[in-house]
């Protein structure tokens, strides 16, 4: 995917200037990786819209943990400048009602200094499933860390054998394909590999959701998931906080679009800074479908209509997830997709997978 591709070339690059282009993950993690590479500057920057999305708390935290971070444009913002040098504190105070990849690129960080590191995160902490799993994977990859209340501890390990670590499909990719079945007849089913009952990613609680949409979940050998619509949904509305997989949003609130479902989606304040503003995005493109839509802050709330609008246009906004969520809808009524590459910073080969389960 883009991200990824994004993310090994600015790892390899010894430019001065780094483009990451959309991919915010990478802006975070590239942010706090180059404050540590001692005796290096570099410049790093992204899209129009990544020079909208704030970077304050990470490059806050990062100063206090002795970075040299400079804002070239708009305080608060990318572009940056940054001067690596030997990040000597062993501590830091970091807010927890923030995105988790803001915490998350220090965790990163944090096994190479010699004393250890130790988080504390402050005010209510909102992403705690992302936390957990970026601890659990070091956890696999043989770092100590320690997780109680509001603080972190990750122990040092200044060195670390090679290798070979596999890992396990994106449950936000898996999620569309939960509302393509959610969508389609009873019997319909689809298989999607390398997906774990024991996940890590707090989006795996798509097996326990889309049981209200009478989908059932199967694990079978080798990491196959297959994906089965068993009965007609047994809620006529679905309320839902997803304040630990705000990923879903989008997915959720087109399925019971779909269904003929209302619906009211909550702890989504992390939407606002995604790719585009996302509860904004939602509200538009819903409501050419005939939903009507409310948003505020940190939730939406769907009423659907009688009957779906045919031949709608949906925008979306350089937001690979408007376009993966939307997808599914096809299956009901004509739809057109703007700008439907956009899938590639996340799915490249979804468009394909989609031809191959509609033609069958």
């Amino acid at each position: 995917s883009d991200d990824v591709l994004v993310m090994q070339k600015a790892l390899a690059s010894s430019d001065e200037v780094i483009d990451i282009h959309h991919a915010g993950t990478a802006m975070r993690f590239l942010t706090a990786y180059f404050a540590f590479q001692k005796n290096r500057e570099v410049v790093l920057t992204g899209s129009r819209r990544m020079q909208h999305r704030p970077i304050a708390p990470l490059v806050d935290a990062l100063r206090k943990m002795g970075a040299t971070i400079t804002y070239l444009e708009k305080e608060g913002f990318p572009p940056l400048r940054i001067k690596g040098s030997q990040l000597n504190s062993h501590k830091v105070q970091i807010a927890g009602d923030i995105s988790s990849q803001f915490i998350t690129a220090i965790l990163l960080l944090a096994p190479t200094f010699k004393d250890g590191f130790n988080i504390e995160l402050t005010g209510k902490i909102t992403s705690r499933s992302y936390i957990e799993m970026t601890l659990a994977l070091l956890d696999q990859l043989g770092f100590s860390s320690n997780f109680k209340g509001a603080a972190i501890f990750i122990a040092p390990q200044i060195e670390k054998e090679k290798s070979i670590f596999t890992v396990e499909s994106d449950w936000s990719s898996g999620s569309y394909w939960f509302s393509f079945v959610a969508l389609s007849k009873i019997g319909s089913k689809i298989n999607i590999s390398h997906f774990y009952k024991n996940s890590l990613q707090g989006d795996s609680c798509l097996v326990d959701l889309y049981k209200n949409f009478g989908v059932e979940a199967t694990f079978l050998d080798n990491g196959i998931l297959e994906i089965k619509k068993i009965a007609v949904p047994n809620c006529s509305h679905f309320t839902c906080n997803l304040v630990s997989a705000p990923d879903l949003a989008q997915t959720i609130a087109v399925t019971c679009l779909g269904l003929g479902i209302s619906c009211e989606l909550t702890g989504l304040q992390t939407l606002k800074i995604k790719e585009t503003d996302r509860l904004v995005a939602l509200q538009n493109e819903l409501k050419k479908l005939g939903a009507t839509i409310q948003i505020d802050n940190e939730s939406i709330a769907l009423q659907p209509p009688k009957k779906l609008n045919q031949n709608c246009i949906i925008e979306t906004y350089n937001d690979h997830r408007m376009a993966l969520a939307f997808a599914p809808l096809s299956i009901l009524v004509p739809i057109e997709i703007k700008n439907a590459e956009v899938v590639s910073k996340s799915y490249p080969d979804f468009w394909n997978d989609v031809q191959v389960i509609m033609s069958k």
